[in-house]
């Protein structure tokens, strides 16, 4: 199954993770949800981003692991940060699964020197959405992020897993 995931910092210093698994690309709703709860987290540090939110991720990944065999994973942000690959969120998160399941970021903004990330117009959108990938060509990535459902620039269950996470109590 490929999975979306994505993260919600509350004030008391928890978080919850969410996914939401599906079979293929264009699907329009999930086949299975789930959110997580993980009592405490670190501080936000920046440029420190990944000690935050990757324990997070593989909480959420180790449940839903127990649903079904996982695919690709589709979070927010950047697999690497430059050209010359400067490792980002998805770097560490596909260095923590031991390079065996691909991670494909979609960011929504542009971030500064990162030019090699692929730019992805969906919908009407005149903003572009920004792709790069870890153990997938990043062609493909794009390609794949191009044909989930939804009709506006952010695909259906990326927005879908940003609900899950932030309305979870």
């Amino acid at each position: 199954m490929l999975i979306c995931l994505d993260v919600d910092y509350r004030p008391d210093g928890s978080a919850r993770p969410a996914a939401a698994l599906f079979h293929d690309w264009p699907d329009s709703a999930a086949a299975h949800e789930l959110v997580v709860r993980v009592e405490e987290v670190e501080a936000y540090e920046p440029g420190q981003f990944s000690r935050r939110e990757l324990p997070c991720l593989l909480a959420a990944l180790e449940q839903a692991r127990r649903i079904a065999p996982l695919g690709t994973v589709i979070i927010d942000g950047y697999v690497t940060l430059d050209a010359d690959g400067r490792p980002g969120l998805g770097a560490f998160l596909w260095q923590a699964l031991d390079q065996t399941l691909p991670v494909i970021e979609v960011a929504k903004t542009a971030f500064d020197g990162s030019p090699h990330a692929l730019e992805l117009r969906r919908g009407r959108s005149a903003r572009p959405l920004y792709i790069t990938s870890a153990g997938l060509d990043p062609q493909d990535a794009r390609e794949a992020v191009g044909r989930m459902a939804g009709d506006h620039r952010l695909p259906t269950l990326l927005k879908r897993v940003d609900f899950l996470c932030r309305h979870a109590p």
